[in-house]
């Protein structure tokens, strides 16, 4: 057998989430019965970061075995012929043994959009959250910078349980404006269930006044997912790129 790797794109809009339910349209199922018509069986797969329903991907990874016989370039046009441009297999190539999409990785960037404008676009109400309405940036820059470090996150993510770990190092979190947009950036070496979109929510409360921008490092003490603000919606989030070896 050999180790395929998979960059794909994809429109989380209609996918509820990703992996694989019974009688629910998730992008690993969807993918996995495009696989397995071309190799004649649903491959078992690996995949970098597991997105939530709604959630899209410009730079999600995917690896699985297959026969050594396997064409990779061939394996891309069939799968994009069923899926595109719903799902699209960007490159497709053979992997170095012992590569894991998942446990292979050593960072993950996502880009997570807010449309402030008066009304929605409907060239991109799919991509974005509408929330009408400034969001000072010299307020949420600040509180930004008091999360980025290593820290415990039990407070930005939804439950993992006890005894879960909840510590992640979030290396990068950056706040711009482009036009009527405001773009966050987060970066880590992981992220936990929902961590992203809850980071986005308590930003926002802060650029509307509702949590002091100072109070990020209580928020992280607390380790309780209600001393943070809401969650963002789910359409506004999309995992643009995954480091692999050195980051």
């Amino acid at each position: 057998m050999t180790t395929v790797r998979l960059l794909l794109a994809y429109d989380g809009t209609d996918f509820h989430g990703w992996a694989a339910q019974p009688g629910v349209r998730t992008v690993a199922g969807t993918l996995g019965g495009a696989l397995g018509r071309v190799l004649g069986e649903p491959p078992r797969l690996s995949v970098a970061g597991r997105t939530d329903a709604g959630v899209h991907a410009l730079g999600q990874v995917v690896s699985f075995e297959a026969p050594p016989t396997v064409d990779p370039g061939r394996l891309q046009r069939a799968v994009n012929g069923m899926l595109g441009p719903e799902v699209v297999v960007r490159s497709a190539s053979r992997a170095a043994a012992g590569f894991d999409a998942r446990r292979s990785s050593r960072a993950r960037l996502y880009l997570y959009r807010i449309d402030t404008g008066p009304v929605p676009s409907p060239f991109s109400a799919r991509f974005v959250w509408h929330r009408p309405g400034d969001l000072p940036i010299g307020r949420l820059r600040p509180a930004a910078r008091l999360l980025v470090g290593e820290h415990d996150f039990r407070s930005f993510c939804r439950s993992q349980g006890s005894g879960a770990r909840t510590i992640r190092t979030l290396r990068r979190l950056s706040v711009t404006r482009v036009g009527h947009e405001v773009q966050f950036r987060a970066e880590a070496n992981a992220f936990l269930h929902q961590m992203v979109r809850s980071i986005v929510g308590t930003l926002v409360a802060v650029g509307e006044g509702r949590i002091d921008p100072k109070a990020m490092p209580e928020i992280l003490a607390a380790r309780m997912r209600s001393a943070a603000g809401p969650v963002a919606p789910p359409q506004g989030l999309a995992l643009l790129h995954v480091t692999y070896g050195r980051s």
